[in-house]
């Protein structure tokens, strides 16, 4: 039975060590008590632990604009988060565990604006038929935890800009998201801002547990051992790129001496097979491109730098992501 709450609000913006505190959190709570912990992220896409970060994200443009790609531990798809988001975590024992009450707190938080804010059934949270909040789930051992976000203010042109992938020759087996209209909470209460909300949701927690809030000391946190290993294993090219979510990607293009079209295996963010075709009058350019690639990372710089021996070939192959 929950006989104390604890709150811990983050101070930084950097998405690797704020998933870092939250699975840490999720180790150290103990029996009867339940850890309230809000965080927010500078432009990132965060994707689910099974998803395909080629598939879900324009890692392109993502780049370009200097942003960030994190996977998180729990499943569901991907999300983009900056500044005009705000994120929640429960972090409990399985024993104290109960979806249906933790999203109560997030709903009554929200509707003390006077925001309609409602239920469906993918345990998101939606105002209109606008979904602002999706939450995702992950359980160990004994300890449990429910994220989620809560979009204030996101920027929707960066959210469609990064989230928005065509790859109609991309065969993944890794789970795709659930595209939904979303719609920003500024829309109902356009002077809300994050401080306020975050006032919110820690009354709407005493509330609907009955008990006072106890804040946790943070000025430790980000500087433990064991939240600094797994900060950096987060943002390890292991952790993002090397899970064992295997995909085909096939490309074609048409050069002036004429036209080429390769299929790429890639598993753990390696290229494990290649096949090419070509209709050039050269005959050893489709083998000399197989051989090139094969054992390549799939990133824009490692594609690159296989076939600078044809600057034709290395831009086209720096856009297949």
């Amino acid at each position: 039975m929950l006989s104390k709450i604890k709150f811990y609000q983050a101070t930084g913006t950097d998405p690797y060590q704020n998933l870092a505190v939250e699975q840490w959190l999720t180790e150290q709570v103990q029996e009867g008590e339940i850890l309230l912990y809000l965080w927010q992220n500078e432009r990132t896409v965060v994707i689910g632990r099974n998803q395909n970060a080629w598939k879900e994200v324009d890692l392109a443009a993502l780049v370009e604009d200097e942003g960030k790609l994190a996977r998180r531990f729990s499943g569901g798809g991907a999300v983009y988060h900056d500044l005009g988001n705000l994120n929640f975590s429960f972090c409990v024992r399985r024993s104290d565990y109960d979806v249906e009450r933790q999203l109560d707190v997030i709903a009554g938080a929200v509707r003390s604006f006077s925001i309609p804010a409602v239920r469906t059934g993918r345990n998101d949270l939606e105002a209109c038929g606008r979904k602002f909040s999706g939450n995702a789930f992950t359980k160990t051992e004994a300890g449990c935890c429910h994220h989620g976000t809560l979009m204030l203010r996101v920027d929707e042109d960066r959210l469609s800009r990064y989230l928005t992938v065509s790859r109609e020759k991309l065969v993944s087996k890794g789970v795709d998201s659930v595209r939904a209209r979303v719609g920003n909470l500024k829309d109902w209460c356009p002077d809300l801002t994050v401080e306020r909300l975050s006032v919110a949701i820690r009354e709407s927690m005493a509330r609907t547990y009955d008990l006072p809030i106890e804040m946790m000391d943070t000025s430790k946190i980000g500087q433990l051992e064991a939240v600094c290993a797994k900060t950096a294993y987060l943002q390890s090219q292991e952790w993002l790129y090397g899970r064992k979510i295997p995909f085909t990607i096939a490309q074609e293009k048409r050069f002036s001496w004429g036209s080429a079209e390769v299929e790429l295996e890639i598993d753990r963010g390696v290229v494990r097979s290649v096949r090419c075709m070509s209709d050039a009058l050269d005959t050893e350019l489709p083998k000399h491109i197989e051989e090139a690639l094969i054992g390549c990372r799939f990133d824009k710089e490692d594609l690159r730098d296989r076939l600078t021996w044809s600057e034709e070939l290395a831009d086209w192959a720096e856009s297949w992501i």
